[in-house]
């Protein structure tokens, strides 16, 4: 989502850097304003052109590591996805949102007010509101607001100019800016947009009311008076002080010839190098950055890690780390990786998942040069470990399938279901008081099960892992109460699915 923001920030930057410096002074106002409008659409659009790419197969027959839950003695459990994933950022984001939200309806407040508090006149095609005591004029919508102490002689000259801003609908413009607003309050470009936009709406509408009369007496009304000014962003203002020397300015200026307007063609090569880019810029090129590297090996030697190049392995992706005790580096989950780095590890997990291989788990933790390493972290054998099974031949990979394993209550197939109500299942059934009656030492504790999905729907083949053995036998326990699922089907045969999930807890 940041780099969509980027993305979306830098665009803009560079269409106002075109409308600045080579249509900003052209005559063509009505070009310009769907310019600014078309332009601040797009940059919201073209972030969103990627070029697809063909994914890498993934190996066949491995075990998905499914998300990992997190339990706390307490039981504060992270419930839901969105709670899991929740930011400082997240939370700056919407307080900002709500408070432009509260600015946007107390402005339209003000303008309700008005209309309610004094009435209005109905005239041809608009409604005059007369403000007493007052010298501030603004239109919204087909509403004309005049202050009552505006001289008689230029009431007129503003109600055409205000007309015209009702008959072009210019008011839709600047509340579109202002809804923009509320949803990108910390992107300054779109408050830039507004202010273009604005004067870009004075231009046509000085434009169209100087005709019936000569520009001379229009700009001494311009000039004539210091009139107050509403502060009020979506609407359109007669008098603002800050516009008006450029209004003067454009009224004097000569008509643009007409093969200026190829000053627009412009945009073509703009929006091709913008497709371009953000074509190029998706993830897939981000994670092409790492490289094959000879393999370093890691210890653990009188508790600290010493490390060797290997000479006997081909370069990899991942170093390797060998020792009792695991590294007291950063731990990395299965979704920090890169592609590679995922492939990798997968087909490393794929390995040793097979009937004969050791029970283990295979973790990655932080190495040095911006390298991650794996670590084996090995579970008890299964008694069965010697015997064969013809079954295991028939599992098939969770990302070739064509219809994966459905949890009950979720809708076919939807693995984020899945996997938020698999959580939700060991988050409400597991007993995180065990640790303190059986004497677990305090700290970051893990369990890693693993179980299958048969042809039926049902649970089977459920293998623990856990720092204590009553805790190994209440999680297989717990994960064996799972609902039937509805199977998971591959070319049109139901197939069996295999599951590595792991549990987290913090003993105090």
């Amino acid at each position: 989502m940041i780099n969509y923001i980027i993305q979306v920030v830098l665009f803009q930057v560079l269409f106002v850097a075109v409308y600045d410096f080579f249509l900003s002074k052209e005559t063509f106002f009505t070009k310009n304003r769907w310019y600014l409008l078309g332009t601040a659409l797009l940059s919201f659009v073209l972030p969103l052109f990627k070029i697809s790419t063909v994914q890498k197969a993934v190996p066949q027959e491995y075990y998905i590591l499914l998300p990992e839950v997190v339990l706390s003695p307490q039981k504060v459990i992270e419930k839901a996805a969105w709670y899991q994933s929740i930011t400082y950022l997240d939370v700056l984001f919407w307080v900002g949102c709500a408070l432009f939200l509260v600015v946007f309806l107390v402005k339209l407040e003000r303008i309700i007010r008005l209309v309610l508090r004094y009435g209005t006149t109905r005239k041809d095609n608009y409604k005059l509101i007369f403000l007493p005591k007052e010298t501030k004029a603004f239109s919204f919508f087909n509403y004309i607001f005049l202050g009552k102490d505006i001289p008689s002689s230029k009431q007129e000259k503003i109600i055409q100019h205000e007309l015209v801003h009702s008959e072009e609908k210019h008011t839709i413009d600047l509340l579109f800016f202002e809804l923009l607003k509320i949803v990108m309050w910390f992107n300054p470009m779109v408050y830039v947009y507004q202010h273009r936009i604005s004067l870009v709406h004075e231009y046509i509408s000085d434009a169209v009311a100087s005709k019936s009369d000569k520009k001379e007496n229009y700009i001494n009304h311009l000039l004539a008076d210091i009139f107050q000014v509403e502060h009020i962003s979506f609407i359109n203002q007669f008098y603002k002080h800050s516009l008006i020397k450029k209004r003067i300015i454009m009224m004097t200026k000569k008509k643009s010839k007409k093969v200026k307007q190829l000053k627009y063609l412009l945009l073509i090569p703009l929006l091709g190098s913008m497709i371009l880019y953000t074509a190029c810029s998706s993830e897939e090129v981000k994670m092409n950055k790492v490289e094959k590297q000879p393999i370093t090996i890691y210890k653990s030697e009188e508790g600290k890690i010493v490390k060797k190049p290997s000479t006997g392995y081909q370069s990899k992706y991942l170093d390797l780390f060998l020792g009792k005790e695991l590294p007291n580096t950063k731990e990395y989950s299965i979704d920090d990786l890169t592609e590679e780095e995922r492939g990798e590890y997968l087909a490393l997990l794929n390995g040793f998942s097979k009937e004969g291989m050791p029970q283990l788990n295979i973790r990655v933790f932080e190495a040095e040069n911006d390298r991650k390493m794996v670590a084996f972290d090995f579970m008890e054998k299964n008694k069965n470990q010697g015997k064969t099974n013809s079954q295991d031949s028939e599992d098939v990979s969770f990302s070739t399938m064509e219809k994966v394993p459905t949890f009950p209550g979720c809708a076919e197939g939807d693995k984020a279901c899945f996997a938020r109500s698999l959580q939700q299942f060991v988050a409400d059934n597991f007993d995180t008081s065990l640790s303190k009656t059986l004497g677990v030492s305090a700290g970051k504790k893990r369990i890693y099960v693993q179980f299958k999905i048969d042809k039926q729907g049902k649970v089977v083949d459920v293998k623990a892992r856990a720092p204590h053995v009553t805790l190994k036998q209440h999680v297989e326990a717990l994960v064996q109460k799972l609902p039937q699922m509805q199977p998971g089907e591959h070319k049109g045969k139901k197939v069996r699915v295999s599951y590595t999930l792991p549990i987290t807890f913090t003993v105090e």
